[in-house]
């Protein structure tokens, strides 16, 4: 990072802005500290004076039902496994809110709160939120997905789903007193379909922990013997392309004849087994490997070792618009990167990548296979990347629109609402 944004930020937490002030966190999407966005702001709310609690799905991984993590308050419910179905977001969803009702009830009788700080997907925590509006408790709405988006991108219509999703969307943005948002296209939403006036939407990024994440020596044996590596972290869904990435690595093996290159697919999720079958029926199983989920010791020998790190997401209107937390991770190592060229993801990466014609597995392993040709290139958009999350898109620099986003929630002096300067009008 920065120095000087270092000992800005050190400087505005050791000023202690929010001491006497109580925060309650909801997030289903994934548990705490695994979720590490939401894990990132607990801490810097913590270390910024606040007394946190937090609830959030109980999993494998993270199985206690309470406990407390770095003085943070940690509630963990129950959740149904991912069904993919409309059938299975209702229960799914259902279950949460029962559970994080009673879990609310819980930590406001033992801890306290002021603000319910709701992270979607979904946008159904507003309803968690009402109850306690009538006991005077303030609704912070953390924007992480653009859900209408990721309907339509999953099961390719616009339908009465969609349409109640819309107005879940609206309903949240009304509840909301302030809302946070990943990136100016969500600021955009927020300010547009949202109705939120502007100076109540702070951006505030999801920038890596650079105290956190750190290259080690790399590892040969991801390379399973062969030259070059490309690495890929991130969630194994539908959304996310990865059936691209394999038709341009059996482009590379089959057609390219290049048997010295290694893919290492790090990531859970719902299509994990489906996408390693796909992958075994297209003669790759020697060259790609599915680890699952990793420790992050072992995720980061895989991106320090990797020589290219790729990002297959598909084009579609709610990738364009969103930030994907794998590219930032990516430029922290100082990889170069290969991806479909989306408005974010360029605003992101910069110099730092190459962009593929969208949704084209052909040009994508044309450009992985000229980044693997040019070391020199690979290093100096590596190190355009690294010096870009140093100097602008670290969690450090988004520690200042946190905290101005809570002194605006209780209306107090604002300290530096950096988001809010030079941003372009909403589109």
């Amino acid at each position: 990072m920065s120095s000087t944004q270092d000992l800005q930020s050190e400087q505005l937490l050791l000023n202690k802005p929010l001491s006497g002030r109580k925060i309650l966190i909801i997030v289903e999407n994934l548990p705490v500290p695994f979720d590490r966005r939401v894990w990132q702001e607990a801490q810097t709310l913590t270390a910024a004076g606040a007394v946190v609690s937090i609830i959030c799905p109980r999993t494998k991984l993270h199985p206690e039902r309470m406990e407390v993590i770095d003085g943070i308050n940690v509630y963990r419910h129950p959740l149904p496994e991912d069904i993919g179905s409309l059938v299975g977001y209702l229960i799914e969803y259902g279950t949460a809110l029962f559970w994080q009702t009673v879990l609310a009830f819980k930590v406001w009788r033992r801890h306290g709160f002021d603000v319910i700080h709701g992270c979607n997907p979904p946008d159904l925590i507003f309803l968690v939120a009402l109850i306690f509006k009538i006991f005077g408790k303030k609704f912070l709405f953390d924007h992480h997905d653009i859900n209408p988006e990721f309907y339509e991108a999953k099961f390719g219509r616009r339908d009465f789903f969609w349409n109640l999703l819309r107005i879940a969307e609206r309903l949240t943005f009304k509840t909301a007193t302030v809302s946070i948002a990943t990136n100016n296209s969500f600021r955009s939403i927020a300010i547009e379909r949202g109705g939120m006036h502007p100076d109540k939407v702070f951006v505030v990024r999801s920038g890596p922990d650079l105290r956190r994440l750190k290259e080690v020596p790399p590892n040969p044996k991801w390379r399973n013997g062969r030259k070059f590596l490309v690495g890929y972290v991130g969630v194994m869904g539908p959304q996310e392309g990865i059936d691209l990435l394999l038709e341009s690595a059996r482009t590379i093996v089959s057609d390219q004849h290049r048997t010295d290159v290694q893919f290492c697919l790090v990531g859970g999720g719902p299509s994990l087994d489906k996408l390693r079958t796909q992958s075994d029926a297209m003669g790759l199983s020697e060259y790609v490997t599915f680890t699952g989920r990793l420790p992050d010791s072992d995720l980061f020998e895989v991106l320090s070792t990797s020589d290219v790190c790729v990002n297959p997401d598909r084009v579609n209107e709610m990738n364009d618009k969103s930030t994907m937390n794998k590219i930032l991770e990516y430029m922290a190592f100082g990889k170069p990167i290969v991806q479909f060229d989306v408005q974010e993801g360029r605003y992101s990466a910069e110099g730092a990548s190459l962009y593929a014609t969208a949704n084209d597995p052909y040009d994508f392993a044309d450009k992985i296979l000229d980044l693997l040709k040019h070391r020199e290139q690979r290093i100096i958009m590596g190190e355009m990347g690294r010096e870009r999350v140093r100097m602008k898109l670290s969690w450090e620099h988004e520690i200042p629109n946190l905290i101005a986003a809570y002194q605006s929630l209780f209306k107090m002096h604002v300290y530096n609402q950096v988001n809010l300067e030079g941003l372009p009008e909403p589109r």
